[in-house]
């Protein structure tokens, strides 16, 4: 089967990862949930039939949305070569300014906006996503004199994965997008990470502090209390520690190459937290 990959370069994502995330699976499982999906790379690799994938970057949610429909897909796409085409760092701030007219923003066709948010992805410095107190897109130009905005028989696969399947596609906060799993289901969270120094994490304009981790870590004792197998993605943090000390934390070593500081690229500790043993589950 031809698997689809993610379309967007999405910050902390987990291409680069995806076998030693591949290990903690679980052999097998009922619904899977994504609650902050991002590029979805574990979701394109598994491929399940049954999921629930929701991130609250409502930009974001709104390429998937127009993916599931061949007739805004085929205009998105439309729109993304004339980008192409006209590609230049006056073109890139013409389109990322047109968030700061809210009234005018909000009369742009669906499939436009989706073809913004591609575009200022692939456009943008080092392929960021980042918003102001205002929502506003405010990653400069990534002085790139070309762009290739998508591959086509990737959005073409992705398109068929997401319409073919049973895939529920939602805009609401994590602990919402949660509510309906129960045992046997299968809970990926890929938060944005904690951090023992300050870090970015404003794919929205909320943000995602220390509370927000706290928060989390409730919702994944409650999930586990139900009987669904859940597994966590973080910085290897000692705040993160301490909240999931009752559960298996596996300590993995990432690269990261997203940060505005090139020195604190590299290398760095992770976790993946399973709240099962996946070597005890029948195969």
């Amino acid at each position: 089967m031809i698997k689809g990959k993610p379309f967007v370069k999405w910050a902390g994502g987990k291409r680069q990862i995806l076998d030693k995330l591949l290990k903690y699976v679980p052999y097998e499982f009922e619904t899977y949930y994504e609650p902050f999906v991002g590029g979805g790379a574990l979701l394109f690799e598994l491929s399940p039939k049954r999921a629930v994938i929701n991130d609250f970057n409502k930009e974001l949610i709104n390429v998937y949305k127009v993916l599931c429909d061949e007739n805004k897909f085929k205009k998105m796409c439309s729109v993304l070569n004339n980008y192409e085409a006209n590609h230049s760092e006056e073109f890139f701030y013409e389109i990322r300014n047109k968030d700061r007219k809210k009234a005018m923003f909000k009369r742009l066709s669906d499939y436009t906006r989706a073809a913004r948010t591609i575009y200022l992805n692939k456009a943008c410095f080092n392929g960021l996503y980042r918003v102001n107190s205002k929502n506003e897109f405010n990653v400069p130009f990534g002085k790139k004199s070309k762009v290739n905005t998508y591959e086509g028989n990737n959005l073409i696969t992705v398109s068929n994965y997401l319409t073919m399947n049973d895939i529920k596609i939602l805009c609401v906060d994590f602990e919402e997008s949660v509510k309906d799993a129960k045992k046997g289901d299968f809970i990926y969270f890929d938060p944005p990470y904690d951090s023992d120094t300050s870090t970015f994490n404003s794919y929205t304009e909320d943000g995602f502090g220390k509370e927000e981790q706290k928060r989390l870590a409730k919702v994944y004792k409650e999930l586990s209390g139900r009987g669904c197998y859940v597994m966590l993605s973080n910085h290897n943090t000692s705040l993160v520690n301490e909240l999931y000390k009752d559960f298996n934390i596996h300590i993995i070593e990432a690269k990261r190459n997203i940060n505005s500081n090139g020195k604190k690229r590299g290398k760095v500790e992770e976790v993946i937290i399973t709240n099962y043993d996946r070597e005890q589950q029948p195969r």
